[in-house]
């Protein structure tokens, strides 16, 4: 069974006349009479009785007339639904992002872009970077957005803005108020760090790769899952931490933190999505909304 073939039998049935339907619908008289015939004969049933030179529905044809025009009322509803994604008028994405992304760079942007399309739906999951491409790998996430580089052939990766690092300390830390300490000094402090997998661990790891050192020689205290936390724990102690300059900024502001003076590298944040999969038209106006 067809939409077509319904679309027969419903103009057919409406106008209790073969001829008459073939000439709304534009078709032949043999295309509609063949339509109706296959229906039939598919189902071993019979729609129409033959009275006098007309035709009209049997009991069977008056009962399916009626399932007949809610599939395509259906049907009807359905395209509209695509027609309203291709135009942008309601649609919906999977993000995940990484959390420096997920707090501080992404929910602005997002804003701006739901203002724009506000028919698109927009869901944010949060994990560090290993996570999130694991996620979009899997088909979990349509987009990720992390902080951390990314080497995985599957997935296509885009440069965005990023942030910069910044080694902070909490008050009274010996190193405030220093002009600039050497990284040779790192091995004296007490750390902070984010875990495993995070984005701003594996920068910070290969900044002291580069100082010739590695995070083993360093005396890391605790080691937290997110950039909150660890911001937290620096403002309360006597620990040092590397993080985004982003989630430090009001704490720097307002003296619960300070910046230790070290050259630290800026990084960009990275857009991922899976080569092999269909870029919908939400997909792609979000990329176009941010210049990507």
């Amino acid at each position: 069974m067809t939409l077509e073939q319904l679309r027969i039998f419903i103009a057919v049935a409406e106008n209790q006349h073969v001829t008459q339907a073939a000439s709304r619908l534009n078709l032949t008289q043999s295309a509609t009479s063949a339509a109706i015939a296959t229906l039939e004969a598919r189902y071993k049933i019979k729609l129409f009785d033959r009275v006098g030179r007309g035709i009209v529905l049997t009991r069977t044809g008056r009962d399916f007339l009626n399932e007949a025009r809610e599939v395509m009322t259906r049907a009807k509803a359905a395209a509209q639904v695509l027609d309203d994604l291709a135009g942008l008028k309601r649609g919906s994405l999977i993000l995940a992002a990484s959390q420096t992304v997920a707090n501080y760079w992404l929910p602005s942007r997002a804003k701006a872009f739901r203002k724009t399309y506000p028919g698109i739906d927009l869901h944010v999951t949060m994990a560090n970077t290993e996570n999130v491409a694991q996620a979009v790998y899997r088909g979990d996430a349509d987009l990720g957005f992390v902080e951390g580089e990314v080497d995985d052939p599957a997935l296509a990766i885009r440069k965005m803005e990023g942030d910069s690092l910044a080694l902070i300390v909490g008050p009274g830390h010996p190193w405030i108020g220093k002009t600039r300490i050497a990284p040779k000094l790192f091995t004296e402090a007490r750390w902070i760090m984010r875990e495993p997998g995070s984005g701003t661990r594996s920068m910070f790891e290969a900044a002291l790769k580069k100082w010739g050192l590695k995070l083993s020689d360093l005396d890391v205290q605790l080691e937290l899952p997110s950039n909150e936390a660890v911001r937290t724990a620096v403002e309360s102690g006597d620990c040092a931490a590397v993080i985004s300059d982003l989630v430090v900024a009001q704490s720097l502001a307002a003296g619960a933190l300070y910046r230790v003076k070290i050259e630290l590298p800026t990084r960009s944040f990275f857009a991922l999505r899976h080569k092999e999969r269909y870029a919908s038209h939400a997909e792609r106006a979000l990329f176009a909304f941010l210049r990507m």
